[in-house]
C-alpha cells in the first residue's frame, strides 16, 4: 500500500484501506445475500479465499493507483460495517465508485456518507476527472444513491466477458 493512501474520516465513519486483517469481514460481506444478488458470487468460500481475494484483487490497485477498497468502520463502536472503493474496470470510462454494506447497516445513511466523501477525495486528492458507477437494473437503492451523490444515468452496458446488463452512471467532468 502506498504511504499516501489516506485514512478517511466522516462525521460517523472511518474508512481505511482494506488489508489482510479484514479477511473475516470480507468473507462475511462477500457472502451476504445482497452481495451475491446485486454484485455476484466471487467464490470466496472460506477465510483463505478471502485472504487470496484481498491479496490479488484489493491490494494491487492500492500499490498501482493509490486507491482501491476501503473498509468502512463505524466510529461509535469500531464495528466494520461495509466497504467503499474506487476501481479501474475494463469497459468503463472513468474510475468506478462502488460500495457494499452488511444488511444490518443498510438504510442508515452510511453508504451515502462514505460514497459522498470518497467521491470528494477522488476529485480533490486523486485528481480524477470523472467518476462512473455501475449497478444492475434490479438494484433500485444503489441507483437512488448514485443519483443522490450527483451521478447521472448514461446508458446500459455489458462489461467484457460478462453477459449481465448494467446501468452506467457518470459524474460531470471535473
Amino acid at each position: 500500500m502506498s504511504e499516501t493512501t489516506p485514512v478517511i474520516k466522516t462525521e460517523r465513519l472511518i474508512m481505511r484501506p482494506t488489508d489482510m486483517e479484514d479477511s473475516s469481514f470480507i468473507y462475511a460481506l462477500l457472502n451476504t445475500p445482497n452481495w451475491i444478488k446485486y454484485i455476484g458470487d466471487k467464490n470466496v468460500n472460506s477465510i483463505e479465499d478471502a485472504v487470496y481475494y484481498i491479496k490479488t484483487r484489493i491490494l494491487p490497485p492500492f500499490k498501482r493507483f493509490g486507491y482501491s477498497t476501503y473498509t468502512v468502520i463505524r466510529k461509535s463502536d469500531k464495528v466494520k460495517i461495509g466497504t467503499c472503493g474506487l476501481y479501474n474496470r475494463k469497459g468503463i470510462e472513468g474510475v468506478d465508485i462502488g460500495f457494499a454494506f452488511l444488511s444490518q447497516f443498510e438504510g442508515k445513511g452510511y453508504a451515502y456518507e462514505s460514497v459522498l466523501k470518497l467521491k470528494e477525495i477522488a476529485f480533490n486528492d486523486f485528481k480524477l476527472k470523472k467518476i462512473s458507477a455501475i449497478t444492475i437494473k434490479e438494484n433500485i437503492k444503489s441507483q437512488r444513491l448514485l443519483i443522490k451523490i450527483g451521478l447521472d444515468y448514461n446508458k446500459t452496458i455489458k462489461l467484457p466477458n460478462d453477459k449481465t446488463e448494467l446501468l452506467l452512471y457518470h459524474s460531470k467532468e471535473h
